[in-house]
């Protein structure tokens, strides 16, 4: 292990940017779909990776809504969750803000309850056992209409004190956020803070409709900003931050190879943007060595990684006393 891949390991970090979903390991997915009686398309763990080679974002999300079919009860969302959380303490995550996909089980029949009970209970118990801190964010399926949202924002109702934001992901293309505007303002007028999955496929005008129309707190990927230098001003002078996912981007074919990868002159260009993990189970690594790819193919500097770490915090929705703590961590963990 290198100096940089040690100190790596060493700084406490937020992670912003994580489908629980996505955290759906083969060897979890085939334990749940024996326990649910769910058969899979697939021989066995071996033939299950070998189908993750993606040319586009479709091709991923086909597999990952064919994974969450074995996610039926509260407790398989409970053991997705928990798995999630040993890894992030394995990657010295000390806050998570955890995206879930309601729509892609209740359009199966499974209770939203079980869905948001599961995930909400594993988290209370990480953050008791484990000291993650946590928040959630319920995301709407941009593939899905705006009235389906409405049906998911209304079901959300008697746990709206669980939530903290409302997102929108799945596929980006030839679907705009103008198209959630009523939706995502009805969801602030409920108190929800909202995040914008846009300009991983889609082009920079997303971006602005993302923050001119959802009025976005944060954007998720946000790769395409660095088309428009007026929209890279305005995330800077702004401070909106940008929640890049560097293997995930490598593995989707946003970018061919890591080394084109826009995290350095983001931080160059004073953009508070973030590394994240996404699908980690999906895209060949958790939080670390999404770090360890920037920081090789990248050259990251001590003081750029560090920067990365505080800037998790900083983009997080903790209040200033918490990231202030925080900040003091990364602080103490590097040395300064």
């Amino acid at each position: 292990m290198t100096d940089l891949h040690k100190l790596i390991a060493l700084l406490p970090k937020a992670e912003l940017h994580l489908h629980i979903e996505g955290t759906l390991e083969p060897g979890l997915m085939f334990s749940l779909a024996a326990r649910n009686g769910i058969e899979l398309p697939y021989e066995n763990e071996e033939s299950l990776q070998a189908a993750y080679h993606f040319e586009r974002l479709q091709d991923f999300l086909d597999i990952y809504y064919a994974g969450c079919s074995v996610l039926l009860q509260e407790q398989d969302f409970y053991d997705l969750t928990w798995a999630y959380l040993l890894k992030a303490k394995e990657n010295n995550i000390l806050h998570t803000e955890v995206m879930f996909d309601p729509q892609a089980h209740t359009t199966r029949g499974v209770p939203f309850s079980a869905v948001i009970g599961g995930i909400y209970r594993a988290l209370t118990d990480g953050y008791e056992k484990l000291g993650i801190s946590f928040r959630l964010i319920m995301s709407f399926l941009r593939h899905l209409s705006a009235e389906e949202g409405y049906k998911t924002l209304r079901e959300a109702i008697p746990f709206q004190g669980w939530i903290t934001a409302v997102g929108l992901d799945s596929s980006e293309k030839n679907f705009p956020p103008d198209l959630f505007a009523d939706l995502f303002e009805s969801a602030q007028e409920m108190g929800f803070l909202t995040v914008v999955h846009a300009g991983e496929e889609g082009p920079p005008e997303y971006i602005w409709a993302a923050l001119d129309l959802l009025r976005a707190s944060r954007i998720d990927h946000g790769n395409t900003a660095m088309e428009d230098s007026d929209l890279m001003d305005v995330l800077g002078i702004y401070e909106i931050p940008l929640t890049s996912c560097p293997l995930s981007n490598l593995k989707l074919k946003v970018i061919s190879r890591m080394e084109d990868h826009p995290v350095k002159e983001m931080l160059e260009r004073g953009i508070k943007v973030t590394v994240n993990s996404d699908d980690p189970a999906y895209f060949g690594g958790y939080l670390n060595e999404n770090y360890f790819a920037v920081a090789d193919a990248l050259f990251l500097s001590r003081e750029e990684l560090v920067q990365l770490a505080k800037n998790s915090f900083e983009a997080s929705f903790i209040t200033d006393g918490e990231k202030k703590n925080f900040l003091k961590k990364v602080e103490e963990a590097s040395g300064n």
